[in-house]
Order: structure tokens, then C-alpha cells, then sequence
């Protein structure tokens, strides 16, 4: 009886139209993309992840696509004391990025924002590790939500 109910919650699904974001033969089009190396500070973490979640090698050889990144970075202080010390900081990442075909031909763009935050301690740099692990966070949140950006175009292509 618990398999007949089971199977009668399952069965409208079947005509939803629902198909898994990576299904096969997505991968070799994530790998085949070159990511470009980014300058800014957060931008080798951003990279890094990126080739990770991709399965990309790092490498321009045998590469059909590229990904330009652009990345803009600020921090706002937005807790205070009653001296006027600020204890918490808000850091902002905002990416754009643009894949392109090997002949330069624009196939897909977008951006990302990331939010972290981190508190400021009396130690220098327990404040200084709290905002590089914050913006690490940011870098790989974003990543992956630029993987997911990218694998759903290709899905719309197939």
C-alpha cells in the first residue's frame, strides 16, 4: 500500500517537464571553458574556484570558450561603538563576467554580488584572517552561482 502511494505522488512529476541541471554530456562543455586569470584580490580565489567547480585545467590549450571577469570589491563599516569604533564590516564583491567563443563572439553574460561580513577584534590580525575568510566565502559563493548561470545556458542551447 506505501509503494502505491508512493508511486502516486511520483507519478504527476513525470510530466513536469523537470530535467536535471547536469545531466550528461553538460560536463565537457563546463570543462572546455578557459577562465581568465583576474587581478583584483579576491580575483585568484574567484579563478581558483572557478576551474574547480568547472573541471577546467587552468589551461588555454584545447579551450572552445573563455570567461572574463571583472570584479569590484568594497567594504562599509556598519557597526559602532559609542566611541565611534567600528566592530563589523560588510564586504561587498560584485563580478561581471562575459564567456565568449574562441573567435571573440559574445555568447552569454552576467554578474554576481556578494555580501559577507566579519567583526572587528582587538588583534589586528584575528581582523585581518576574519576579513580574508570572509572574502574567500564571497569568492566561492559566487563561483558557484556563475557555474550555475553558466550550465543553464548551456542546458537552453541543447
Amino acid at each position: 500500500m506505501k509503494r502505491l502511494a508512493a508511486l502516486a505522488l511520483f507519478l504527476p512529476l513525470s510530466a513536469c517537464g523537470f530535467q536535471p541541471m547536469y545531466g550528461p554530456g553538460l560536463s565537457p562543455q563546463l570543462a572546455s571553458i578557459y577562465v581568465e586569470p583576474v587581478s583584483e584580490r579576491d580575483g585568484y580565489e574567484l579563478r581558483n574556484t572557478l576551474i574547480d567547480l568547472l573541471g577546467s585545467n587552468g589551461r588555454l590549450a584545447g579551450k572552445r570558450y573563455r570567461l572574463t571577469i571583472t570584479l569590484r570589491e568594497s567594504n562599509q563599516g556598519v557597526a559602532l561603538r559609542n566611541d565611534s569604533a567600528i566592530t563589523r564590516y560588510n564586504d561587498t564583491l560584485a563580478v561581471n563576467f562575459t564567456l565568449t567563443d574562441i573567435n571573440g563572439k559574445t555568447l552569454t553574460d552576467g554578474s554576481q554580488t556578494g555580501l559577507t561580513a566579519y567583526n572587528v577584534t582587538s588583534s589586528p590580525y584575528a581582523t585581518m584572517a576574519a576579513q580574508q575568510d570572509a572574502d574567500k566565502r564571497a569568492a566561492q559563493d559566487i563561483a558557484e552561482r556563475i557555474r550555475l548561470d553558466l550550465a543553464a545556458y548551456f542546458r537552453q542551447r541543447r
